[in-house]
């Protein structure tokens, strides 16, 4: 079904185009991802289709009902809304209702007393939500919640960091389930593992997707089209990240074949001409119109590219020996008894959930934070080089050229040649106007940019990256990874981007809370790789013997009675969806049992077959979730 329209649609920044005169048509199935350099448009164009702003010229027009859900980059926020509120503000009638139902639940619980009244009420909206068909929203809020790691219901939008923050206007844009779901960057501040589930949940998920996003695994996994914005225009391409590079490959060397015939062309026309006809024949006449016609065609005009050209301090053998490092805030542990001693070209990723430890062993490297206990030594010709998440160093009221001139007014670049920061600056794709303008007016990507090349102005031997990917395009990425291919100093990583990591490290330290570090050799595929032979370990240790397990597993309708001092009782909602899974296991089994049947009758219908095949697949996982669920409430439930 076709949800919307963008007709002859233009766009300018200042005075500069952003893009012009875009036609483009969106399905209900349709999932987009929009790629581009920094402040080539690419959050301008997702503002546009959410309404956040209007076009210069054209429009954009919506089938009618078509419901919108738009997480931009930098999620607005009132402070003194709680977070339950925030997740269902604003959103339609069911959405309303569940938050009702929510907001119901959490006053019976903080109750000192049974309230028939609030009794009542939750019952009321639980039939409410049971009619409206609101049963599955609120499962799938559960899940969202859960996943997004937002336990804390209660806690007020301004306590919360900008991680926190971005991660419930995520929750808010996902739980909507709206038909067009607009995301800017989803990705930030969300761990790997969160952003695998996020992968699979969109994946799964119905209506269209439109999106702006630096993980080019995400982008090349999530999304079936792509959008280039280029020099004021907007390129289709019908493929996913992976196709888009194939036919950008293959246009450039087509561009490159015409763009030589027309040169070839061109000398033999300006050849001819010089030497003159001698007659005013109508031959002579067509060549000399096919020259002009040659000649004053429009040149492309090469799109600039980022050279990161910089160049690296020499270093010792000593680079950096930590030895029984600890450090803990309000009583939680983050580093305990952690040592390393890091060499020259070491390579590592330091990857973990958020608010683990990553970012806090960086500042005590480069001494911005003193550890509780241990001991810290560095090599005498070592220089660090910090790339912080905060841009602590960006100065927003300097002008460009002055913030890069407080480093060097000449820079050494890696092949020993000295050029003026005004030249590396155009290197970096800061144009002669940008460099006189001041920081604050720059976008978050061309900001990240600017400071990246300040840290590495610097010629650094040891650099410390922290949340690289945040921010920075896609060209800008490969440019940074190609830069650290021949980097031959020291490189500690911390990022949630798979496909980065796989690129530029070697060793992996994982942060998995209490203090505790592990390392596991190889990049961030290969840490997948261990992880997995890990998890298979323990389940078959874990797996009782045959005889033993068919003895000790209830049958559905029976369960092991629990302690007695350990039993509680299920809450109403938890009594309702207790029945809802035994009804659904029981429809998923019924199910199984048939397409065991149809997969038999047409095995001679390949594309059957697959459909079939997939649906089963699809069926046996949601039932064994089904049943993990059914056996936790199980537990519970009164006898008889």
């Amino acid at each position: 079904m076709h949800i919307l329209s963008l007709e002859s649609v233009s766009k300018n920044f200042g005075i500069r185009p952003l893009f012009e005169n875009v036609s483009l048509g969106f399905d209900s199935a349709d999932r987009v991802g929009v790629v581009g350099v920094n402040g080539s448009g690419k959050t301008t164009f997702l503002r546009l289709v959410a309404g956040e702003e209007v076009p210069d010229t054209g429009r954009i027009v919506f089938a009618e009902g078509v419901s919108i859900g738009y997480l931009p980059q930098n999620p607005p926020f009132d402070p003194a809304q709680s977070v339950l509120d925030a997740v269902f503000a604003a959103s339609d009638a069911r959405t309303e209702l569940l938050l009702d139902y929510e907001r119901a639940c959490r006053e019976l619980a903080a109750a000192s007393v049974d309230s028939p009244r609030l009794l009542n009420r939750v019952s009321e909206l639980a039939h409410r939500l049971e009619a409206s068909g609101a049963w599955e929203l609120e499962t799938n809020a559960r899940t969202v919640l859960g996943r997004l790691g937002i336990t804390d219901t209660n806690a007020l939008m301004g306590t919360l960091s900008g991680g926190q923050r971005k991660r419930v206007a995520l929750a808010h844009a996902l739980i909507a389930s709206p038909q067009l779901l607009i995301l800017d960057e989803p990705t930030n501040h969300l761990d790997a593992e969160t952003i695998t589930w996020l992968e699979d949940y969109l994946a799964r998920s119905r209506g269209a997707l439109l999106l702006v996003t630096h993980d080019r695994y995400f982008l090349d996994r999530v999304t079936g089209r792509i959008l280039e914005i280029d020099r004021g225009v907007v390129h289709p391409f019908d493929g996913n990240y992976a196709y888009y590079l194939e036919k950008k490959e293959e246009q450039e060397q087509a561009r490159a074949s015409e763009g030589q015939k027309r040169e070839m062309l061109i000398r033999r026309e300006l050849a001819w001409l010089r030497r003159g006809a001698k007659a005013r024949t109508r031959k002579s006449k067509s060549r000399i119109a096919r020259a002009e016609s040659l000649m004053a065609q429009p040149r492309e005009t090469a799109r600039a590219e980022l050279d990161i050209s910089v160049s690296s301090s020499r270093m010792g053998r000593k680079v950096l020996e930590l030895r029984d490092i600890a450090k803990s805030y309000d009583g939680r542990a983050l580093l305990e008894g952690f040592s390393y001693t890091l060499k020259p070209g070491d390579r590592i990723g330091l990857i973990g959930p958020n608010g683990a430890g990553k970012t806090t062993l960086l500042e005590i490297i480069t001494g911005r934070v003193e550890p509780d206990a241990g001991t810290l030594s560095v090599g005498k010709t070592v220089r660090f080089g910090y790339y912080d998440q905060e841009n602590r160093a960006l100065d927003e009221g300097a002008r460009v050229i002055d913030y890069v001139r407080e480093v060097a007014e000449r820079i050494e670049t890696a092949d020993g040649t000295f050029i003026t920061a005004g030249q590396m600056l155009e290197k970096f794709l800061f144009t002669g106007a940008m460099q006189y303008a001041p920081v604050s007016k720059l976008s978050g990507g061309e900001r990240r940019r600017l400071y990246l090349l300040r840290v590495l102005m610097s010629a650094p031997n040891v650099l410390l990256l922290d949340e690289p990917t945040n921010d920075l395009d896609i060209p800008t990425l490969v440019t940074l990874e190609d830069y650290l291919d021949g980097f031959g100093g020291s490189l500690v990583v911390v990022s949630h981007d798979r496909y980065f990591l796989d690129r530029t490290v070697e060793h992996i330290f994982r942060f998995e809370g209490g203090g505790r570090v592990r390392e596991y050799p190889g990049n961030y595929t290969a840490f997948l790789e261990a992880r997995r032979a890990e998890e298979s370990e323990a389940e078959a240790a874990a797996r009782p013997e045959p005889a033993d397990d068919a003895a000790a597993r209830p049958a559905r309708g029976e369960r092991t009675p629990p302690d007695a001092s350990a039993r509680r009782k299920l809450t109403f909602k938890e009594q309702r969806e207790l029945e809802e899974l035994e009804g659904r296991i029981s429809e998923a089994e019924r199910r199984l049992a048939e397409l065991e049947v149809e997969l038999a009758a047409n095995a001679s219908d390949a594309y059957l077959v697959q459909r079939l095949y997939a649906e089963r697949e699809a069926l046996t996982a949601r039932l064994a979730r089904d049943l993990d669920r059914w056996a936790e409430l199980a537990e519970f439930a009164p006898e008889g």
